[in-house]
């Protein structure tokens, strides 16, 4: 399918989209920005923002919509968490972003190392709030309640689709699953936002995707992310159908009835897109 004219991006520019590139290489450190070739890449890293992947750059799953490389990842860097604390540190980040490959090979599914990156960003950079995008930890709510404890500001976990689709796009996910880790999330502390986003475009009704943002609703998730999806490569799932920016406005406005306190939509947004602004808007 042509792309039509709204999902059209920038080339990468300007000193500061430099910066970042260099201090992401000097520290050895992986963002979903390169490796999940998101295509906010040129106006994010152009204002200095980034989300940070922890755990290696290759994921234990198979899931039919991400461009991150899968199979067998090597064992955690544990000198990781302090080096993408010095890198929020040198760029003055004011809200960081974490997020992960999924470990289903570690115990704890790499909880432990997401708390020690909260806990390094809290000493290093004591003034950035922290946000991590959090795997479903197979459901393990030990692991969840060891990210938890580390006190991040939001923890955000994607639902990604409807549940009719999870078997062909997120095969090894449990849409229950998910839902339940957000909804323990939001029950640990009233301070801690919960987040959540969808992928549109993969063939869900609008039914489908209004059934999806209540049940979101009904279990405190506080944020939303509505954004196109768009094909990694021939081996992924395909695009099914490409949503015009008024339909995602639309969208917006039913999901705000529905009792989220903010929510991001549009073609090109993505789970951690305008992280900063969705964040200080929702806690004041």
């Amino acid at each position: 399918m042509k792309k039509p004219d709204w999902l059209r991006v920038t080339l990468p520019h300007g000193s500061t989209y430099q910066r970042l590139r260099k201090l992401v290489r000097e520290k050895n450190l992986n963002t979903v920005c390169d490796k999940a070739r998101c295509p906010n890449i040129c106006e994010c890293w152009s204002k200095g923002t980034a989300t940070f992947i922890i755990l290696g750059e290759v994921c234990t799953r198979n899931c039919r919509f991400c461009a991150v490389q899968t199979g067998r990842p090597a064992p955690p860097d544990r000198e990781e968490p302090l080096r993408l604390a010095q890198a929020v540190n040198e760029l003055g980040l004011k809200h960081a972003v974490i997020t992960s490959v999924t470990r289903d090979d570690l115990a704890d599914g790499g909880a432990a190392l997401f708390a020690v990156t909260i806990q390094e960003i809290r000493k290093v950079a004591p003034s950035c709030t922290v946000e991590v995008l959090v795997p479903d930890f197979m459901g393990n709510k030990e692991s969840l309640r060891i990210v938890l404890q580390a006190g991040p500001d939001v923890i955000a976990h994607n639902l990604e689709t409807v549940p009719r689709l999870y078997p062909e796009i997120r095969p090894e996910a449990r849409y229950r699953q998910s839902l339940d880790l957000l909804e323990e999330a939001d029950g640990f502390g009233s301070s801690m936002l919960t987040k959540s986003g969808l992928m549109l475009g993969m063939g869900e009704s609008r039914k489908e995707i209004k059934v999806v943002m209540k049940d979101l609703a009904k279990i405190g998730c506080k944020i939303l992310t509505l954004g196109q999806y768009l094909s990694p490569g021939k081996n992924h799932a395909p695009v099914v159908s490409y949503i015009p920016p008024e339909r995602f406005q639309q969208l917006k406005r039913e999901a705000l009835a529905l009792g989220f306190l903010k929510v991001e939509a549009g073609p090109l947004v993505r789970s951690s897109y305008k992280a900063e602004a969705l964040f200080y808007d929702t806690s004041g």
